[in-house]
């Protein structure tokens, strides 16, 4: 049997989902309403830095559409947009998306040969980059583009032909004769007829296999944008810190497409930031919400508040009730003032949230939430508001699309989820094989990872199937669980659990240099680590062999582990 999640396709479950139906709206509809409603307002930003207006992110997307013109850019022609996090990167992306070319996001962080490939791959027309990255590539490897423009101040790094270098050096008096009485509010009008067509082909880099071109239509950024909207709105006087790369849809979706169609200001981190950086910006900027990935919250628990509630004195007193109330409230209270005291919310994605972690999180009473998501989905498939969140749980499925199990008893035995609805991609650019083995024959989307169902829809994921153990005796065993335990173990900063010949070996990154301070024998630690996980762990689930990594495991954009590195 296959039950569908909670969600507004299913006749059953349609009386008590009606109070959840979203206002769907062509994002473009909301951009431009928040444009001309927040004209002088700041929009996007870099960290003490350069900063635009709504009405100069306006006029810039307007000025760019002159070039893009003279340049004979047509619709769908595709875009790649390859640079680090900057104010002008969005500005970029919403430039040639409401042109209705297809954005080909690139992160910045893949290698040269790569991004060559990827562009060729997208046959895309303009390249926008930066000059650090634009010295490593080679023209010769993308022949389909035309132009190259920079991200630090949107001037040629390239020009095929004289005609285009023509057309940029003369931008200013073609955009001056295209207004003769100046860029105004009322000059902004973004094409809302294109629901279904073509506009973003997003290259992923999943833990398991090569990037794929991710094709999303106008209503799948649409989908995201309303729910977002509907459950956690943004306003003008929000704003908010963009930590995540914004080529990948996580970042692209939640720290800068959704928020800026509330009206809210966005500032941008550029670089992966320091922890410093982070909390200094979040300090200044005071942030409605935070966007992040698990393991980031889990380094500041472990960091931060770990050895502090794990003092022998600290947990007598806080098992006892009234006192630790008081302290747990601190606790909270010193957490969000350290992400600039405003938070409404934490969203975490991307990941599974150490369990233990999350117990901590919620006896303090801290308002974060756990979502799931892909880049098929643009990225979001399941959200629960924080006081409503289900421990261990990623949330109901979203308002825009249905989630099943494929399973016989989706409540009890896990199978894989599925999913259907408008945030869905229509499948991979150029690679048929892949879209085919993506979807079932009724036309679900396959994901790839494993969960249940509660009776409410809560959907609780238990692991990626590609990384599913089976046992000899044909159990299934999840890496992700016990890898949770592994990262809970003191001087552990991250683990993989791996199979080899019958053997689960947890390969272990460690804080040696804490350990050895602390007098830790680090070959003697391995049983340590072994006793503590085995124990709470059922026969088949138990690890065999420990070994110690010499440098962190390499990670997705999202931080999730390239598992298929270390099999």
């Amino acid at each position: 049997m296959r039950v569908c999640a909670f969600c507004y396709f299913c006749d059953q479950k349609i009386l008590k989902s009606k109070s959840r139906l979203i206002t769907m709206k062509h994002y473009f509809t909301r951009l431009e309403e928040a444009m001309k409603a927040n004209w002088n307002r700041p929009a996007l930003g870099n960290y003490r830095g350069e900063l635009f207006t709504f009405g100069e992110v306006a006029s810039n997307i307007a000025k760019l559409h002159v070039l893009y013109e003279a340049v004979g850019l047509k619709k769908g022609d595709k875009v790649a947009l390859c640079a680090k996090n900057s104010a002008r990167w969005g500005i970029a992306f919403f430039s040639a998306n409401t042109y209705e070319a297809v954005v080909v996001p690139i992160l910045a962080d893949f290698h040269p040969e790569s991004v060559n490939s990827l562009v060729d791959h997208s046959e895309s027309t303009l390249l926008f980059t930066d000059s650090d990255i634009w010295n490593k590539l080679d023209i010769a490897k993308m022949p389909t583009v035309k132009a190259v423009v920079s991200t630090a101040d949107f001037k040629l790094l390239y020009a095929a032909d004289e005609k285009i270098q023509k057309a940029n050096d003369d931008l200013q008096a073609l955009f001056d004769a295209k207004y003769p009485n100046g860029f105004s509010a009322s000059d902004v009008s973004y094409p809302t007829d294109n629901a279904k067509e073509l506009a973003i082909i997003n290259y992923t880099s999943g833990t398991t296999s090569a990037p794929k071109g991710v094709m999303l239509r106008y209503e799948c950024i649409s989908a995201n944008v309303a729910f977002g909207q509907k459950r956690l709105p943004s306003y003008p006087e929000d704003k908010i810190v963009s930590m995540l790369p914004m080529a990948h849809m996580y970042g692209m979706m939640f720290e800068l497409i959704y928020p800026l169609c509330g009206g809210s200001s966005i500032y941008y981190l550029g670089k992966t930031p320091t922890p410093a950086l982070l909390l200094g910006a979040m300090a200044e900027v005071k942030p409605y919400l935070v966007i992040t990935v698990p393991l980031v919250m889990e380094k500041i628990f472990k960091s931060k508040v770990a050895p502090i509630v794990n003092k022998p004195v600290m947990k007598v007193v806080t098992a006892i009730p009234g006192i630790n109330q008081i302290i747990f409230k601190k606790v909270r209270t010193t957490l969000l003032n350290a992400f600039g005291g405003n938070i409404r919310e934490i969203v975490m994605g991307g990941a599974a949230l150490n369990p233990d972690v999350e117990k901590w999180f919620r006896k303090f009473k801290l308002p974060f939430t756990v979502g799931y998501g892909m880049t098929e989905a643009a990225p979001l498939m399941a959200y629960e508001d924080w006081w409503e969140f289900a421990p261990k749980s990623c949330g109901k499925a979203v308002d825009t699309v249905e989630v099943r199990i494929d399973s016989e008893d989706p409540y009890n035995k896990v199978g894989e989820i599925q999913a259907r609805g408008m945030n869905i991609m229509s499948g991979y650019y150029k690679n048929e094989e892949a879209t085919k083995a993506a979807f079932t024959e009724d036309g679900w989307m396959r994901t790839g990872d494993l969960g249940l169902l509660d009776e409410k829809g809560n959907i609780f994921i238990k692991g990626r199937s590609k990384n599913m153990i089976l046992s000899a005796n044909g159990q299934n065993i999840y890496p992700e669980e016990i890898e949770a335990a592994v990262n809970n173990q003191p001087y552990v900063i991250e683990s993989v659990v791996v199979d080899r010949g019958a053997r689960l070996v947890a390969l272990i990154y460690m804080d040696s240099e804490k350990a050895k301070a602390e007098g830790v024998d680090l070959e003697e630690y391995k049983k340590t680590i072994m006793a503590e996980v085995n124990k709470s762990m059922p026969s088949y689930s138990k690890i065999n062999v420990v070994e110690y990594m010499a440098e962190p495991f390499e990670k997705t954009p999202k931080m999730s582990i390239k598992r298929f590195m270390y099999k």
